[in-house]
């Protein structure tokens, strides 16, 4: 059920040095710099301690500042004299100084630097842990996170020596690109005469691709994100799963057999694995009564640990998976899918509407609600204005008033947008499609500039096959391409276009898909001699997702891996889903 791959596949790099680094680096910090010899999580709390000396290490947030100040100030307050630290990761930014010093405590406070920004999830999968990045970016256009990518990829290109292929799209990726180019270049770095490792790298941004990440996951570590919220790889199931009254912190990553064996199939295939699974343990556990002494004590000693290892973490997916059915049960997630799978393919969009109306109405979720707004928005090129007015003050009267501004902010990022008079989707197609098959026109004029916020989703999907065509009931068992991943009614947008820049080896061929997703200037391709590049290398390639990326896509690019003989690396600046991508743009906070 796990994705063999294929013999000749390259092996993937060993990410536990980035680990040893970052480790090495803050235990300098701590102990030799500020003579700490206890941690504590605060959280909001006092900070109750009898030490002379106070070291916050922190993200470089204002709230985190006045935090800081405010038990700075109470000291003061009390009389008490203390050494304060303050120690950023994964970078220190000006604006954090300045509110120390509004709060005029700057003096009484030093601040050092925790350049961590890397942290490997599993074997396949780094982090950057920035789930801000996608507000401060898509929606504020807050620029300052651009310069902790371009260190990473710096990093990393230090480490695993330089990258012969670089393609990208979008104008963060490219902003991105263009300052790590820039390290690269200052730095006389080692990495220079190095055998390259990882033989391509894209840099994808976020927006050039909202669809995906809308969508309900049906991949099983999908699922388990959007029902349990994975955080840094980790999860806690709750008594509901442990069958016990006691929660649980589970790590999710290739070294649990079982999560690894069904991490990436499709929730219909995921009971019958496990019953299987559980039919097998049951027959090794039954071994033994045949065994004599020896035997038995070499069972006992060699197979029992691990046999109880992996019948603990059987039950605890199996108790997931029941609980996962029951939620969507309650929540007719069938009629759900079925609504989401219409909106991609561009059928029935007027009983589309009517259950998103049905869904506000009944109070179902705020979040839900918004996210298929989202969809219909996107996959529609934007909305008529009659629909828009109906729905959003149908969802202003069901869910309350307070959430006015996160339909400007919805509306700001592209993700919930209104369709201009006389812009319906016929015209919106005609208009692109005459403008990219312009040979003449050598870029976008002012009569389009108004599209640059809108999707053209229905006519890129037909450009790149997003909504296979099947004969027959799609097999969902064997799977035979990506979009098994969304029960084979779509292939992920972000996904293909990496199978089809890496089959071209460039974006030739593909100049009307990237005018459609409005980069006509924002994709680009840095190619270097492929002589020191081994053919190991070069099946070996790395995925920089900024803005977030979902399960879903990993899964899928898994399966490309799988049958097109590459292994991916990804990196993103979080991992997210639809409904942290709609709590990123409301302004209401759970």
């Amino acid at each position: 059920m796990a994705f063999p791959h294929r013999p000749d596949a390259p092996e993937l790099p060993d990410f536990s040095m980035l680990k040893r680094l970052a480790r090495d680096q803050l235990i300098y910090l701590l102990e030799q710099q500020h003579e700490v010899d206890k941690l504590y999580k605060v959280e909001n709390k006092p900070a109750l301690s009898s030490s002379e000396q106070l070291c916050f290490l922190v993200r470089p947030r204002i709230k985190n500042m006045r935090y800081i100040a405010s038990l700075v100030n109470a000291d003061k307050l009390a009389g008490r004299a203390r050494k304060y630290k303050v120690i950023f990761s994964p970078q220190k930014f000006y604006a954090c100084e300045m509110v120390l010093e509004e709060e005029g405590i700057y003096g009484d406070v030093s601040c050092d630097e925790w350049a961590f920004s890397l942290l490997p999830l599993d074997v396949d999968l780094l982090s950057m842990e920035l789930p801000e990045f996608f507000r401060d970016y898509f929606l504020e256009g807050d620029q300052r996170w651009i310069n902790t990518v371009a260190q990473a990829l710096h990093l990393l290109s230090t480490l695993y020596g330089p990258f012969p292929n670089c393609y990208g799209i979008g104008r963060c990726a490219k902003m991105s690109h263009e300052l790590w180019r820039k390290l690269e270049e200052e730095e006389d770095g080692e990495a220079k005469g190095r055998r390259p490792e990882i033989g391509h790298i894209f840099l994808l941004d976020r927006d050039m691709d909202f669809v995906t990440a809308l969508c309900s996951q049906v991949v099983y570590e999908g699922l388990v994100d959007d029902t349990f919220r994975i955080k840094c790889g980790s999860v806690d199931f709750g008594p509901e799963v442990t069958s016990s009254d006691r929660s649980l912190k589970l790590l999710l990553n290739a070294e649990d057999k079982v999560f690894n064996e069904i991490r990436n199939e499709h929730f219909s295939n995921v009971f019958g694995f496990l019953s299987q699974k559980a039919r097998n343990l049951q027959a090794q556990y039954d071994r033994r009564r045949g065994m004599d002494i020896k035997q038995m004590k070499n069972f006992v000693s060699q197979e029992l640990k691990g046999l109880k290892q992996e019948h603990r973490l059987l039950s605890l997916h199996i108790g997931a998976c029941e609980s996962i059915m029951k939620k969507k049960t309650k929540q007719d997630f069938q009629e759900l899918i079925k609504t989401e799978h219409a909106l991609l393919e561009g059928f029935n969009i007027r009983e589309s509407t009517s259950y998103i109306e049905e869904h506000i109405d009944r109070q179902v979720s705020p979040i839900e609600s918004l996210r298929l707004m989202c969809l219909l928005s996107i996959t529609e090129n934007g909305l008529i204005p009659k629909d828009y007015r109906s729905l959003k003050t149908q969802y202003l009267q069901s869910y309350g008033p307070e959430h006015l501004l996160t339909f400007s902010n919805l509306r700001r990022a592209g993700l919930l947008t209104e369709q201009a008079p006389g812009d319906t989707l016929t015209a919106v197609e005609s208009k692109v499609s005459k403008l990219v098959t312009d040979k003449a026109a050598g870029k976008i004029t002012d009569a389009f500039s108004s599209l640059a916020k809108r999707s053209n989703f229905r006519a890129i999907s037909k450009k790149l096959n997003l909504i296979p065509r099947v004969d027959g009931e799609y097999d969902l068992k064997v799977p035979r391409d990506m979009a098994y991943v969304f029960s084979g009614a779509y292939v992920p947008l972000s996904c293909r276009v990496i199978e089809q820049v890496l089959e071209r080896r460039s974006w030739q061929g593909l100049d009307e898909v990237v005018r459609l997703l409005n980069c006509s200037e924002l994709a680009f391709a840095g190619l270097t001699k492929e002589d020191k590049a081994s053919s190991e290398s070069l099946r070996l390639i790395l995925v920089v997702f900024l803005g977030g990326c979902t399960f879903s896509e990993i899964s899928a690019l898994r399966f490309l891996g799988r049958e097109k003989g590459y292994r991916f690396i990804f990196l993103t600046t979080a991992i997210t889903n639809s409904a942290r991508l709609m709590e990123a743009m409301s302004e209401v906070k759970a």
